[in-house]
């Protein structure tokens, strides 16, 4: 192996060959230069005129100003023409990327230009100069080889002047370049770039493709079932793997995860085309199912700063079986609204509302919103934990600056304290909703200003004059982290750093303390059960309304107080208490039996089969008193009701009144538990005769033939 002076000596020697080579061939004429330059086919296809004029329009924008001091090329303000492709995703990206490496490379591309003496000059109008810059960064890139043109392209006078411009300087431009890369030690233009810069390249070039299933539309096992089709096979990991694989994501079971190398392959398949998969980073995929996790059935949500209209459609998905609105502030074009909704329909997604005022202008108490119990707060950041931020842009719809922090390492210091002021101002905003119950905050910034120092400010400065119950932190939600996550997440923060397998995230769930005289609902109760995934094969619907009108009369007929049922229940419990006692002091063996809940649904395993009866008695005998429960036939189990049952004093005949009165019975009251068909409690004595009939008369001499007669 060599060391690094032999091998920087080495690669002197190298570019010096390579620069006289060049003037040698420049020196013997163009029909030299034309022939070897025909023998030499490119690395990979040229990009057509039309993406160079989208690229410098694109870097006239997010390039780095220079002070006034050091300004020599400039470059105008008057954008190149644009074109009809500009909606194409292909073109854009090729434009984007393009754009974005010339922004990276600004500083070594103007000193060549400088260093070659093509600037500064009077015969290059300004608006080229940004058509030259993202020119020379690809003709560098081919190695200062001419470019060989797409078949049928329509040729653009401002590529053509620019590219003849470059290729009558290259012999300069190269020596220009070597003279760079000396000057910096580098063995090529890449290493020139800062640390940050090359570890996001790095990192960009494996990272895995992250897709949602739209589950309105397709069921996962069919999406498999689609891809095995096409060659594809499930595996744990695709790091690293070149073949047709897929894998499912950890956190979401609906998101499927394949190599980078098969994005083309990809985007040609139906279940793309269909809007079955959706490309989208796995950060937003997390945001949506921690909001899904915080739901009850008929929680509406409030979206914020989505960027991607695929967040709001992957959010309507999750909810399609509820009866949630998504309401999504901050549309305020009207043809934005009406591509929205057609975008929607194709997706299947119909619980969409669109607001046109931004978040911060919305008021607390807007009428629209008070059902609205969980905010999912996307805000604008600086994005450093995104590997690809052309594809994040393109994805998301975020601002081309972003382009500009990233070539550069990161934002300064000044802007984040403008981003870290917008996210707290977003958030404490979100926490004035007195009706909301719980906020999902999630960036892609790597830095603690935008995200645990927001939030942590935002908890601190919670109003307490208002009467709202505060907001705390609440640790990652199940299903969506393991427990071994959640135990390790001490901070109850939940973070992804940028790796070779996913982007940065940073999320956050804030809740509400619960008042203590607040009540919780069995619906909400399942809902949210349901909506862990703890519920699994268990359908929990609403209530119909003939349900409704049910509970509404069974509730107006009856009579009897709410809390009857508990003072029954302890009569019951005391009266076998008692009984128990007293067998105990005659020497009777006692059965002690737990006493039954009146509106409780039981179901007991008995050794003999069951019958058609549901019956539960109660003997007035110690040792036959027991518990008999029987079900139907049909496995239905039905709940048991309290029925008070009376009995009259029982007089025997003595001799003498006092003989009588010391011997007599005291009054018991006896229970049984039947089935109720009304729903309510029925209180019965045996005094009272039933409706239709006859009140029978009472004979002493059955007094004497039955000294117990409730037997």
């Amino acid at each position: 192996m060599l060391d690094p002076t032999s091998e920087l000596e080495l690669f002197r020697q190298e570019n010096i060959e390579e620069i006289s080579q060049l003037a040698s061939m420049e020196m013997l004429g163009d029909v030299v230069a034309k022939k070897k330059c025909s023998t030499i086919v490119p690395e990979r296809p040229s990009y057509p005129d039309s993406v160079y004029v989208m690229a410098a329009n694109i870097f006239q924008g997010i390039r780095i100003e220079k002070s006034p001091d050091r300004v020599i090329i400039n470059y105008g303000n008057e954008p190149l023409p644009s074109w009809s492709q500009s909606e194409d995703e292909s073109f854009q990206r090729s434009s984007y990327e393009l754009a974005f490496s010339a922004l990276k490379y600004q500083d070594i591309l103007e000193t060549i230009l400088i260093d070659s003496s093509v600037f500064p000059s009077n015969k290059i109008p300004n608006h080229l100069s940004g058509l030259i810059i993202v020119m020379l960064y690809d003709f560098q890139d081919r190695k200062f080889q001419p470019r060989a043109c797409p078949k049928n392209e329509e040729s653009i006078s401002e590529v053509q002047e620019v590219e003849s411009l470059l290729h009558s300087c290259k012999t300069k431009l190269a020596a220009s370049l070597a003279r760079c890369r000396i000057k910096h030690d580098a063995l090529s233009i890449y290493h020139i770039l800062p640390e940050t810069v090359r570890k996001q390249e790095q990192r960009a070039s494996t990272l895995p493709l992250y897709a949602w299933i739209n589950t309105g539309k397709i069921s996962p096992e069919e999406v498999y079932s689609n891809l095995r089709m096409k060659g594809y096979h499930k595996v744990r990991s695709v790091l690293y793997l070149e073949d047709k694989v897929f894998a499912v994501d950890q956190h979401c079971d609906d998101v499927l995860i394949f190599p980078a190398h098969l994005k083309k392959d990809l985007v040609n398949m139906d279940l793309f085309k269909d809007y079955k998969l959706i490309f989208q980073d796995k950060s937003r995929s997390l945001a949506v199912h921690s909001v899904k996790a915080l739901l009850n059935m008929d929680d509406d949500i409030l979206m914020v700063n989505t960027g991607s209209w695929y967040t709001v459609a992957h959010m309507s998905i999750l909810t399609n079986n509820n009866t949630s609105k998504i309401f999504v502030c901050g549309i305020q074009s009207q043809d934005k609204e009406s591509e929205l909704k057609n975008l929607f329909a194709k997706m299947g997604c119909q619980n969409i509302e669109i607001l046109y005022e931004t978040f911060v202008s919305i008021e607390t108490k807007d009428q629209r919103l008070q059902n609205v119990k969980v905010i999912l707060l996307l805000p604008r950041c600086s994005g450093l934990g995104v590997s690809n931020p052309v594809e994040f842009i393109l994805n998301e719809y975020e601002d081309t600056g972003l382009l500009q922090d990233l070539s550069q390492g990161g934002p300064t210091k000044s802007k984040l304290e403008i981003l870290a002021q917008q996210q707290f101002e977003q958030l404490t905003h979100a926490m004035k909703f007195a009706k909301v119950q719980a906020i999902v905050y999630c960036t892609c910034s790597v830095y603690a200003e935008e995200n645990e120092a927001v939030v942590m400010k935002a908890l601190e400065c919670q109003n307490q004059g208002i009467k709202m119950q505060p907001y705390r932190l609440s640790p990652p939600v199940l299903p969506l982290c393991s427990l071994r996550e959640i135990q390790l997440s001490v901070d109850k923060f939940f973070r992804l750093e940028p790796s070779d397998v996913t982007n940065g995230c940073f999320l956050s769930i804030l809740t509400r303390e619960r008042d203590p005289s607040e009540t919780v609902s069995v619906k909400d109760v399942l809902a949210r059960a349901a909506a862990k995934g703890l519920l699994d094969g268990v359908e929990v619907g609403k209530t119909s309304k003939r349900e409704k009108k049910r509970k509404k009369s069974k509730t107006s007929l009856s009579k009897a107080p709410a809390n009857d049922n508990n003072g029954i229940q302890m009569t019951i419990t005391e009266f076998v208490s008692q009984e128990s006692k007293a067998s105990t002091s005659r020497g009777e063996p006692v059965t002690t039996k737990t006493a039954l809940p009146s509106n409780s649904v039981f179901q007991v395993r008995k050794p003999k089969p069951a019958t058609n009866s549901l019956l539960t008695t109660y003997s007035s005998r110690p040792e036959e008193r027991q518990v008999t429960l029987r079900r139907r036939p049909e496995g239905k189990v039905f709940p048991l009701k309290s029925v008070e049952i009376v009995l009259p004093p029982v007089m025997f005949p003595l001799s003498n009144s006092q003989g009588a009165r010391a011997q007599m019975p005291a009054n018991h009251v006896y229970y049984r538990l039947v089935g109720s068909k009304a729903g309510r409690h029925s209180y019965v004595t045996s005094s009272a005769p039933r409706k239709g009939e006859k009140a029978k008369e009472s004979t002493p001499s059955s007094c004497v033939r039955h000294p117990r007669p409730w037997l």
